[in-house]
């Protein structure tokens, strides 16, 4: 349990950006059921069950407020697979990176200690 006092206006902010994202990966992950030849280009046809349940329970754990710490991580670490991926095809690393900073964003505006 955190020692530092959140204000309301950051855990306002807090709780705006992480229903975002959580929106945003929880779309990505019904689309890799969806349609799976979107999964196939990338040549991860095989994996996207696995991909999409993964995604999709990361997400959820992100958004809940007693498990946000795990989904930080499980959040960041999905993202440095997807920068890999960008780099490998080559495709522009902009939009992975930049959610991955906004997960890390939410991160501390929710748990100040995180980064110690």
């Amino acid at each position: 349990m955190s020692s530092i006092e959140i204000s309301k206006g950051r855990k306002i902010a807090a709780w705006v950006i992480a229903g975002l994202l959580t929106a945003l990966y929880i779309f990505s992950a019904v689309m890799k059921f969806m349609k799976p030849e979107m999964m196939d280009q990338m040549h991860l046809g095989d994996w996207r069950i696995i991909i999409g349940i993964g995604e999709f329970v990361s997400a959820l754990l992100f958004l809940m407020p007693k498990t946000n710490k795990i989904g930080t991580l499980l959040l960041s670490s999905y993202m440095g697979g997807a920068i890999i991926l960008h780099m490998i095809k080559p495709e522009s690393i902009i939009m992975p990176s930049v959610v991955l900073v906004l997960i890390w964003v939410v991160g501390y505006l929710r748990n100040p200690d995180l980064l110690k």
